[in-house]
Formats: C-alpha cells, sequence, structure tokens
C-alpha cells in the first residue's frame, strides 16, 4: 500500500506538503502540488479510511445540494441517491444540507448564498444555464468551495466534474428511436423544458444533428417550452398542435410528460412519443402505449455518485480521473418495462 512518504520522497517535499496538498490545508506552490497529485494518481494511492474518518469528523464538513424543482418526480429519484449517500457520510461526521428551487436564477443564487451563510465546505449543483450562476460557481472554486454539477452542466464554469448523462447523445439517441419508428415522413415537435437548461438544449441540438446527418424525412414543425410544468405543457402541447396540425410526432425533453400527453388525448390524437425518465407517470403512459419509448439516465445513481465524489475531494483531495462522470443511456419500452424496473433503474 502506497503511504504518504512514498509519495513525499518521490516528490522531493516533506509528508507535510503532501497532506497539504491532499487536505487542502496551507498554501502550496501550484506546481509543486501538480507534482504530488500527479504521483498520487499514477500510484493509485487509497487513503487510510480510519484516517479519513477521523478527520472528517474533526473538520464536521458540511455539503450543499440544490436540486431543480420542488415538485419534479426525476428529481426525487436523485434526492433518493443523495440521501443514500447522505446517511452512509453521517458516520464521517458530515453534514449534507438540501434545497430543492425552480428553474429560475434568482433562485439559484439566493439559495447558493443561503448555503454559503451555513459554511458549507462543497456544493452539488443541478445549475441553470446562466453567467451570473457560472460566475458564482467559479466564485466559489476560488473561496475552495467545490462544485459538482449534476444531471444538467454549465458552460465554462470551474466546477469540479459533472455528473449525469451525456444528453447531447440522448437527443441522438431519440433521433433514431423515431426513424426506427416509421421509416416514413415524419412532423415532429418538441415540447421541452427551458432554453437556460444545457441538458434540455443539448438534447435539442444532438436530435437535430442526427436528423441532419441521417434522417432528413423528418422535419421539426415547432418547439415550445413548459418549464417542466404539468400545466403549463399541457396548454404548450395544445398550442403546438393546433398550430401545426400535421404533427406525428412528439419529443419531450424532459419534464411536463403527463400534462403534454394529456393534451394529445383530449384531441383524439396518437403521434408517436419518446420521452425522458422514468417518473410513475410516464411508465404508466409507457405501459398504455400512449408513449413509445422513455429514456433513461438512472438519476439514483446520479445523485449518490455525485456526492460521493464530493466526499472524495474534500477529505482525500482526490479529483475523479473524467472530468465527465456520464451514466448510461438504457431505453424502456411497453415490451421490457418489467424487467427494467426489475433491475431498479440502477440503485444498486
Amino acid at each position: 500500500m502506497t503511504t504518504l512518504k512514498e509519495i513525499a520522497d518521490l516528490a522531493g517535499v516533506s509528508r507535510g506538503t503532501v497532506d497539504r496538498v491532499l487536505n487542502h490545508r496551507g498554501s502550496v506552490n501550484p506546481k509543486t502540488a501538480e507534482k504530488v497529485m500527479n504521483i498520487v494518481h499514477a500510484l493509485d494511492y487509497q487513503p487510510n479510511r480510519a484516517g479519513t474518518a477521523l478527520a472528517a469528523q474533526k473538520k464536521k464538513y458540511k455539503i450543499g445540494v440544490i436540486l431543480f424543482g420542488r415538485s419534479n418526480p426525476f428529481f426525487d429519484d436523485v434526492m433518493c441517491g443523495v440521501k443514500a449517500k447522505a446517511d452512509e457520510l453521517k458516520g464521517y461526521g458530515i453534514t449534507t444540507i438540501t434545497r430543492r428551487v425552480d428553474f429560475d436564477v434568482t433562485a439559484q443564487l439566493a439559495a447558493i448564498d443561503e448555503l454559503v451563510a451555513e459554511g458549507i465546505n462543497g456544493l452539488v449543483l443541478a445549475p441553470y444555464n446562466d453567467l451570473a450562476l457560472r460566475g458564482r460557481i467559479n466564485e466559489l472554486s476560488e473561496n475552495s468551495i467545490p462544485v459538482v454539477t449534476i444531471n444538467t452542466d454549465i458552460e465554462g464554469s470551474k466546477r469540479l466534474t459533472y455528473v449525469g448523462s451525456d444528453y447531447y447523445q440522448g437527443g441522438c439517441i431519440a433521433a433514431g428511436l423515431f426513424a426506427l419508428s416509421a421509416p416514413e415522413t415524419h412532423a415532429l415537435g418538441i415540447i421541452t423544458g427551458s432554453d437556460s437548461v444545457l441538458c434540455h438544449t443539448e438534447r435539442i441540438r444532438g436530435l437535430q444533428a442526427t436528423l441532419a446527418h441521417s434522417y432528413a424525412q423528418i422535419n421539426i414543425v415547432g418547439i415550445a417550452e413548459n418549464h417542466d410544468d404539468e400545466i403549463e405543457s399541457y396548454t404548450v402541447t395544445k398550442e403546438l398542435l393546433a398550430a401545426h396540425p400535421q404533427t406525428d410526432a412528439l419529443f419531450f425533453t424532459a419534464g411536463g410528460i403527463y400534462g403534454g400527453c394529456k393534451a394529445v388525448a383530449e384531441l383524439g390524437l396518437h403521434p408517436r412519443i419518446i420521452t425522458f425518465d422514468e417518473v410513475p407517470t410516464t411508465l404508466e403512459l409507457l405501459k398504455n402505449g400512449t408513449i413509445l419509448a422513455t429514456i433513461s439516465q438512472q438519476p439514483y445513481r446520479q445523485g449518490y455518485h455525485a456526492l460521493d465524489i464530493l466526499f472524495e475531494y474534500l477529505t482525500s483531495g482526490i479529483r475523479p480521473e473524467n472530468e465527465l462522470q456520464y451514466v448510461a443511456h438504457s431505453i424502456v419500452i411497453r415490451e421490457n418495462l418489467a424487467e427494467h424496473m426489475a433491475v431498479g433503474n440502477g440503485m444498486n
């Protein structure tokens, strides 16, 4: 097992310097810190768990978590993963403080300020894609409060890592499913959450790129935002279908699926519908044939893994090997629904 002394000898520094690098204590020359961390990764150094627990208990770390949607069932599943890991971390003396906010940059900034005032040492955040929020993340990083983004990322920020699906690839998968479902011409309507949430816009971008490259017979007739709200989704779906009566396919990039499908049913239409995620109402619509397929992105694992990464970084100084920590997509149709539910949506 690699020791701190071995790392120190190879780096030509003292064990105290290695300890400061790993635990972010005091000032260390950036080049020296980089050299130490390169050796740590090369030797696959694993800190003594008993020592880590003792150090964490002494420091009494606080980790903040900010997720979207007080009533968004997808983030309920993410929160289940967060809470499971948070329960494990209690044994290390770590407190986890959670917040749920709407799609609003002001609300997110206010929630961050509240958590900073409570003395958090790190933050897990599903970010609104906004310059002000990017600046706040960078400010937190510069003040030694690392940020792990979850489920959706933010461009150009100094966050530590991102945990979630490759949402551009998710859009590509959706395009392929539409093409497989019917090779003839499609008139496709898109119901999205918000053009200020990166995962929503990237799914559309992936879909558009794949259609342009491989499936020119599928034409996008309109795009409407529902802000993951069921009532708003009902309204905008009805409006899109009224404005484009030729629509024979619908792509829901995020939430609001139940409300949108209710509008479809009331109009007596039967478009091919592809969605994301596995909230109970979506699975019921999949089961009864309203939805053709839904694309899963392991919400429980996202919540659990994001908190785990931040814990490792705070207590051991170990960065994840990859900046982008992607969870796997899986395609759920009515015929594999029972099997998929038995597996437990990647919660193990």
